[in-house]
């Protein structure tokens, strides 16, 4: 029995399916392991590794066309965005895909005490029965994925197999091409894919490192006899033209051959960053040690939170590096990935990595800022080639090569959504604000959206407003119209933001910028007391959906809040208890408790988590699915998760902090600790029935105003490196 939080989780049998495959990362390789003691599989899978697909990737040549949209939607015609194409059908972004397998085989024999595990403080999944046993993480230290099988039996046969549910076969399929070559150390494998009429391919090496016994050939892999244990080393890369095995075979020798040793630098990374944020729900020590596919029928218990929480960061991590999180994370056991497993701008993307700037986890800003920079030139390709304009304009989806714009249809386009940029930025302006300082990348980018605003709100309605035409909330519709119009609320949160932070980060632009966002026309409350989803006069509301991008302004900005624009707060409240689940997608529900939860609605946010928790959409490996009942595999519960429970016990803004704004009643008791606030101080929240404590440890001195769950106002002066202690004998 365990009186503290378990950070891990465990089954008592290997994965039978590959959903349900413990998981280790380092945000560029990542690994899926069944964990089965005579026929293990270890599925590698990289950021990189995303399947030509014949797409036509430029963004579309619409610049000159877009007055005569304009003058169209300007004039009622609710259709007019419907032909604002260059005619090409719905592409897709390249698909995210697996690499391949290490197959691992021994004779079946009987065993004892089977049990699998996953440790979220060190990225160690770990498979033993009787006195075999392996280990598996991937390094942070040394981008390898590491295996140690110790007591691996009489013969172990060791082989790499591309062979995976969806891999391209037959005549027009994969070129596969396997090598093996004998080392002192034991062997070197390798696997070159090459993909369908492509230049393009992927390699993986393996060095096999034999503690005595004998290592022998067995094509397409090797055969060992007689050892202790055995260590393995892999890598996978995604090139053109062909790769020098010979030199991947010599790199991974040079280094550290000793998995205690390998383990060790990971270790130093990983547990550092996992261990900064920590959440103990007061869960009974008998629920704590369940497996976790026991625990999961237990939906309303304490520890699923506990583990749900924990897991979710770890997986955030482990996902985190070379890129952020796909729809699937940096997993998938299937080359038929849903959506393409990829980067979906228009919510997903933000709401996996919501809770990174609050859990301490720069490693995931730095990721999301890294994808950023990459396509910005793309980004002002999109601007320039469909809207005419300077700046930048953010595609709805993007494989992690490309951020042109070229996704789109009739019912999707997203070729006309211009809030993106402000989207995938308002991360990083949380990040600089929660660390005291501001990111010159950061900076110009969001200059650059401000150029975009400059240049593409030349048009304005009867009272002098500039109109956001064409306009678009992702992925809805007015219930009267076509998908693109004008003035959609999350467009006018978008500009008034995108606006109003570049003139804080730019100071000899403020004036200008700052006037272009008054200009702007503010929030329509409609007929039903609800904020509406588009700002112009004639269009009626479609209530039952799963996104609801028209309350941008309440999460993640503080646009709307209950303290300081109550008015525009009760009609956002009363949109959400409007806005239907559709197709009961994780994404939606949560981030329909992200909002609950800013608006101070604990039985709303409770609700949602409910629906989430009782509705089967995780898989014993604690990743989620997209759909109840485990359908598509997808990230977005599990990582969104965490970003939840932090939102409905502590939210902060810079001037501003909110203790227990709406705790769930299934929830009297707990802590959380290590929380980051954007006015740069930690906070350890400690709450019980009836009271509440906070300790703040500021880093910088500064005035802010304390929010508790009265609603009340107190000023509080922090010093910088003086502890600041809180209680509250009633919320």
């Amino acid at each position: 029995m365990t009186r503290r939080p378990v950070h891990g989780t465990w089954e008592p049998q290997p994965a039978a399916r590959w959903e349900d495959a413990f998981l280790s990362g380092n945000g560029h390789h990542g690994t899926l392991v069944f964990g089965d003691p005579n026929d293990d599989r270890v599925i590698v899978t990289h950021h990189t590794l995303v399947r030509p697909n014949g797409s036509d990737t430029r963004p579309p040549r619409l610049a000159a066309e877009l007055p005569a949209l304009q003058d169209r939607l300007l004039a009622g015609d609710r259709t007019a965005a419907e032909n604002f194409t260059d005619g090409r059908p719905l592409q897709w972004v390249r698909p995210f895909h697996p690499a391949f397998q290490i197959r691992l085989h021994r004779p079946s024999g009987k065993g004892r005490g089977y049990r699998r595990s996953v440790d979220f403080a060190t990225g160690v999944v770990r498979a033993e029965q009787s006195d075999w046993t392996s280990q598996v993480f991937v390094s942070r230290a040394d981008d390898v994925i590491v295996q140690q099988v110790t007591a691996p039996g009489p013969t172990l046969d060791i082989s790499l197999d591309h062979r995976l549910p969806g891999a391209p076969d037959g005549p027009a399929g994969l070129a596969v091409g396997h090598g093996a070559v004998l080392t002192p150390e034991g062997a070197l494998l390798s696997l070159r894919a090459r993909y369908p009429e492509s230049d393009r391919a992927f390699t993986g090496v393996t060095l096999i490192v034999a503690t005595g016994g004998t290592t022998a050939l067995a094509p397409p892999g090797a055969r060992i006899e007689g050892a202790r244990s055995v260590l393995l080393l892999t890598k996978v890369r995604r090139h053109t033209g062909e790769l020098d095995v010979a030199t991947e075979g010599r790199a991974l020798r040079d280094l550290a051959t000793e998995y205690d040793r390998l383990l060790e630098r990971h270790v130093a990374l990983h547990r550092t960053a996992y261990e900064r944020v920590t959440l103990d729900l007061a869960a009974a020590p008998s629920e704590r040690a369940l497996p976790g596919s026991e625990l999961l029928k237990r939906p309303r218990d304490p520890a699923l939170l506990e583990r749900l929480f924990a897991a979710g960061r770890y997986h955030l991590l482990s996902a985190s590096g070379l890129f952020p999180p796909r729809l699937t994370g940096l997993w998938t056991g299937d080359w038929d990935t849903a959506w393409s497993g990829a980067f979906t701008n228009d919510a997903n993307l933000n709401l996996q990595t919501a809770s990174a700037p609050a859990a301490a986890l720069p490693e995931v800003t730095e990721a999301h800022a890294a994808l950023i920079q990459r396509q910005l030139p793309d980004w002002r390709d999109n601007a320039r080639v469909i809207f005419g304009t300077r700046g930048v304009v953010a595609p709805g989806h993007s494989d992690g090569e490309s951020g042109h714009s070229y996704h789109f249809n009739r019912e999707y386009p997203l070729h006309l959504w211009t809030a993106g940029a402000d989207w995938l930025l308002k991360p990083l302006v949380d990040h600089d604000e929660t660390h005291g300082s501001r990111d010159p990348r950061t900076a110009a980018a969001l200059a650059e959206v401000a150029c975009f605003y400059e240049d593409f709100l030349s048009r304005t309605d009867d009272d002098g407003h500039v109109v956001v035409v064409p306009s678009y909330s992702p992925e809805n519709r007015p219930a009267n119209a076509s998908w693109g119009t004008i003035n959609a609320a999350m467009d006018l949160s978008a500009a008034r933001h995108a606006l109003l932070t570049a003139a804080d980060y730019h100071p000899e632009h403020a004036d200008r910028w700052r006037a272009l966002a008054d200009r702007l026309p503010p929030h329509r409350i409609n007929d039903d007391g609800a904020l509406s989803e588009w700002a112009w006069p004639g269009l009626r509301d479609s209530y039952d959906h799963r996104h609801l991008s028209h309350l941008y302004g309440v999460w993640p900005l503080d646009e709307i809040t209950p303290y300081d624009t109550p008015g525009l707060a009760a009609a956002a409240h009363r949109a959400l208890e409007l806005r239907g689940a559709e197709n009961d997608s994780a994404h939606g529900h949560l981030h329909h408790a992200l909002i609950a939860a800013r608006l101070r609605d604990g039985e709303r946010v409770a609700h949602a988590l409910g629906q989430v928790l009782d509705g089967d959409f995780f898989h014993a490996s604690l990743m989620s699915a997209h759909y109840p009942n485990r359908h598509v595999y997808n990230a977005d519960a599990a990582h969104t998760l965490p970003g939840v429970l932090i939102e409905m016990l502590l939210q902060s803004a810079p001037h501003r902090l909110v203790l227990l704004p709406a705790p769930p009643p299934a929830l009297p008791a707990g802590r959380l600790t290590g929380v980051r606030t954007r006015f740069g101080a930690e906070v350890d929240l400690t709450w019980a029935p009836g009271r509440a404590t906070a300790v703040l440890k500021p880093t910088r001195t500064v005035r802010i105003e304390l929010r508790t769950s009265s609603g009340d106002a107190q000023p509080i002066d922090l010093v910088a490196g003086e502890d600041h202690v809180l209680s509250m004998e009633a919320w």
